[in-house]
């Protein structure tokens, strides 16, 4: 008798021992899978695929919908990607317009927003496609809603290289998500007060727009989620965007500074 009730309790201990463990695996398989949830949600929260061109072209993806900015290089540097929704484009200067590419791109009825000062270099056969947006205009564009805000050089003069009304930056907002891409802008008050933004694209070259520790600055008050620089090659070469990362992370922990390949040929010097 004392055997079978020695053996009954073994039998109860490793049923226990067995059921302990299954609590446990199923508990580890939880954390686990919250655990994947929260880095999706914190990896993803902005659901903006961004594919760096060169400079300040780029395709993005966003839900169901792609757009270009700034498409200049001709139609073959935009080969493999999925044909636009609509293209933002910034400003005049031939690093962010550029009529043939639009041209080669064949674009259809695809529209282009631009500024005015854009719209008046542009050729007549893209006339049908073009939305004029000026700094401070916003429209509803394909389930977006964009807002023209201002680009320029400070201090603000005739001879700058950008002159406030001239170009646009822009903010984009679907889902409660809002994008901003600053064109070529300089540490400017519209930009500082920029709320809520999820991802940004803020430029710095000198003597064009501004060198990174204002664009630091710059990103360290408005407190974007995440930051990208780009159109960083200037008259000197590049701009050190390691520096950039490490600013902006000495002043806010919270703004994850992502670095991407805006220059496929490498030709840094």
């Amino acid at each position: 008798m004392r055997s079978i009730a020695a053996l009954m309790a073994i039998s109860i201990m490793l049923i226990g021992c067995k059921n302990d463990k299954k609590s446990e695996e199923n508990e580890a398989k939880t954390e686990v899978a919250e655990s994947n949830s929260s880095n999706k949600m914190q990896s993803d929260s902005s659901e903006i695929e961004i594919t760096p061109i060169s400079h300040a072209t780029a395709v993005f993806k966003w839900g169901e919908s792609v757009f270009y900015t700034d498409p200049v290089g001709g139609a073959e540097v935009f080969e493999g990607e999925s044909k636009p929704d609509f293209i933002l484009i910034t400003d005049i200067h031939g690093d962010h317009m550029n009529a043939e590419t639009l041209q080669a791109l064949e674009l259809e009825n695809t529209k282009i927003i631009v500024p005015a000062a854009v719209q008046k270099k542009l050729p007549e056969a893209l006339q049908s496609n073009l939305i004029v947006m000026n700094n401070g205009d916003s429209k509803e564009v394909m389930g977006f809603r964009i807002e023209a805000v201002p680009m320029y050089n400070l201090p603000q003069s005739k001879d700058a290289m950008h002159e406030k009304g001239r170009g646009n930056g822009y903010v984009l907002e679907m889902n409660n998500k809002r994008l901003y891409i600053s064109g070529d802008t300089e540490d400017i008050p519209e930009m500082r007060n920029l709320e809520n933004i999820d991802v940004a694209l803020v430029s710095m070259n000198l003597p064009y727009t501004m060198p990174v520790d204002q664009a630091a600055d710059g990103v360290l008050a408005f407190k974007p989620k995440k930051v990208i620089p780009y159109h960083y090659r200037g008259k000197d070469g590049f701009s050190d965007i390691e520096e950039f990362k490490k600013l902006v992370n000495e002043g806010n922990q919270n703004i994850q500074v992502e670095l991407m390949e805006w220059y496929p040929d490498n030709n840094k010097s």
